[in-house]
């Protein structure tokens, strides 16, 4: 099966068997993001462009965000950043999409209307620190919403409550107490997460959870670096 992307800019095409489909991990809308392999080495591919309003929640590092960001833009797609610290974000924007306009800059409650569409699907991210105010943009049809924390702050609980998709990376033995209790994950499960590498993130839905590795590629590599989940 091929996944083209949405009618828009063309930046890349990701080829999965109808096999590595059923096997996903994680949701797959119409279209996908490919966000690294699971332990026995098929893709994860996760649907951010959708019909419905969908938000994701990321406890981890700038980096895998910022993987995302431009993995999202390789669709088609348009990504708004919220952020506080435009200075991290602005090589990225710089660069992606091959000197078009696909990743916007804008300060913290100041994100405009982005007129998503299916033929012009937006992520918003938003990088707002432990207490991200809630946003002007919410999601929607054709406009998913990915809210990075670097660690658990006191605003998770009503994030992830609202989510529907949750990454978790690295955390302390008390962090991972508490998203395990949070997300009710298995009591084996929660233990790993204080010793996850770089790259490794936990994604959690109400029905599933899977330990996804994501690989940089040589571009991503030389735009954001190496794997790492401390900014």
């Amino acid at each position: 099966m091929r996944g083209f992307g949405l009618v828009g800019p063309r930046r890349g095409r990701q080829v999965l068997s109808t096999a590595d489909l059923e096997a996903l991990a994680v949701p797959v809308g119409d279209d996908g993001v490919v966000i690294g392999v699971d332990a026995e080495g098929r893709p994860a591919v996760l649907g951010v462009h959708r019909a419905a309003p969908y938000e994701i929640v990321l406890i981890g590092g700038l980096w895998t965000a910022q993987v995302l960001a431009l993995r999202t833009v390789a669709t088609g797609a348009r990504v708004a950043v919220e952020t506080g610290r435009t200075g991290v974000w602005a090589a990225l924007a710089r660069e992606a999409g091959g000197g078009q306009e696909c990743v916007s800059l804008h300060e913290v409650g100041r994100v405009p209307p982005q007129g998503a569409s299916a033929g012009s699907p937006v992520l918003v991210v938003r990088d707002c620190g432990m207490r991200p105010p809630r946003g002007r943009v919410a999601a929607g049809p054709w406009q998913s919403v990915l809210t990075l924390l670097p660690y658990l702050s006191p605003a998770a609980p009503r994030l992830l409550r609202g989510a529907s998709l949750v990454g978790v990376q690295r955390v302390s033995p008390e962090e991972a107490e508490r998203t395990g209790d949070l997300m009710r994950l298995p009591p084996a499960v929660a233990d790993c997460l204080p010793t996850l590498g770089d790259g490794v993130t936990l994604w959690c839905t109400p029905r599933d959870r899977r330990f996804v590795r994501t690989e940089p590629t040589e571009v991503e590599t030389g735009l954001l670096g190496a794997a790492r989940r401390i900014d």
